[in-house]
């Protein structure tokens, strides 16, 4: 019987080459297009992962499979369909260009590094992107997740592809994890100033209200900080715009299930500023760094009509912060901190590596 290793086969190894570093942007991830079809392919993924859902596996899975799976992918096609664009899903067109211009921000900075970008779940899976950059010679790796607030159910969950990935691979690279950057001083004058600008254009409203994607309410007792990391954000932007605890609210969106999730909902809080007379309200959604389905269908849209029809006057969606200079700056920024220690901006010693290989083959390596 012949005996199969469970680790994957290891690219050709040339010796002397040089240590390559990469950095890998990770998302949620998105259908790869606005169909039932392809929206039930993405939910198992998604739901099926047990950081997301946390409730006895196969009475889960039952309910998932046998229910949710068969009434939920043609409804969020729908919605998929409505903010579809030409160039895709645009969670994955926002990240995709986030990945390149953090790669030519790096570049200007003297770093030599490889930006990929990778989602959770999906096409472009982190495990896929992980054999690329191997292949191609990389013996480093950043992650950066694309979350600034940490939780259980989305950055550690990359954390738990990256490790699955290299539970069945031999020659590990080295690895780092960025985890928050919910505080970050760039990362909050990025968002201050996207707000700033639009408010330039159209005026201030009564009410900024700050919506974050939910998580159930148990998460927090449990230990996630997440929703002490939305709250902290939303003080110091507050606090970056000059709002008064009046002038701004905090919600939670994205409620799935009946189980209660983080509070208060965003949806009921449009309504009740909408019927206690609140003309204009603003929605920011400063956890999401890209737009996608969660802000542009149901904040820009379902949360418009909501406010609008409990007699509100006027809603403003202020964008993610997607391709914003500044933003891209904050990023790279980030990067570049937990770069420190590996050396990205050194050249690559030709004799030395030359020397290297050349010792290596007269021991008796092949190539």
């Amino acid at each position: 019987m012949l005996f199969t290793s469970p680790f994957q086969p290891e690219p050709p190894h040339t010796h002397g080459q040089e240590a390559r570093t990469a950095v890998l942007l990770c998302n949620l991830g998105t259908p790869d297009e606005p169909t039932a079809a392809a929206v039930r392919r993405y939910l198992a993924e998604f739901l099926g992962d047990p950081r997301v859902v946390e409730i006895p596996r196969l009475l889960w899975l039952l309910i998932l499979h046998g229910i949710i799976l068969r009434t939920r992918p043609a409804k969020s096609a729908a919605k998929y369909a409505s903010i579809w664009t030409p160039e895709g899903s645009p969670l994955k067109v926002w990240t995709e260009k986030q990945a390149k211009l953090l790669q030519g921000w790096l570049g200007q900075r003297g770093h030599r590094v490889k930006v990929r970008w990778a989602m959770r779940y999906g096409s472009t899976s982190i495990a896929s992107q992980l054999d690329a950059l191997k292949a191609e010679g990389v013996t480093r790796v950043l992650v950066l997740p694309a979350y600034p607030q940490y939780s259980g159910t989305t950055t550690a969950s990359i954390s738990d592809a990256v490790y699955a990935w290299a539970a069945k691979t031999r020659a590990l690279p080295e690895f780092r994890f960025v985890n928050r950057y919910h505080d970050d001083a760039g990362y909050i004058a990025a968002l201050a100033a996207s707000v700033q600008r639009h408010w330039r254009t159209n005026g201030r409203p009564d009410k900024l209200l700050m919506s974050f994607h939910g998580v159930p309410a148990r998460t927090l007792q449990l230990g996630d900080p997440y929703h002490c990391e939305c709250l902290k954000t939303a003080r110091l932007l507050a606090e970056a715009l000059g709002l008064s605890k009046e002038q701004y609210a905090v919600s939670f969106q994205s409620r799935l299930g009946r189980a209660q999730w983080l509070e208060p909902y965003t949806e009921p809080t449009l309504i009740a500023l909408g019927q206690a007379g609140v003309k204009r309200v603003d929605v920011i959604c400063p956890g999401f760094s890209a737009d996608c389905l969660e802000t542009l269908e149901e904040i820009n849209m379902e949360g418009r009509e909501a406010f609008l029809h409990a007699g509100g006057k006027e809603f403003h969606y202020i964008p993610c912060l997607n391709d914003d200079p500044e933003w891209i700056t904050a990023l790279c920024n980030l990067a570049q901190q937990h770069l420190l220690g590996w050396p990205t901006q050194a050249a690559p010693d030709a004799a030395a590596l030359q020397a290297s290989r050349a010792a290596a083959l007269a021991l008796g390596a092949k190539q």
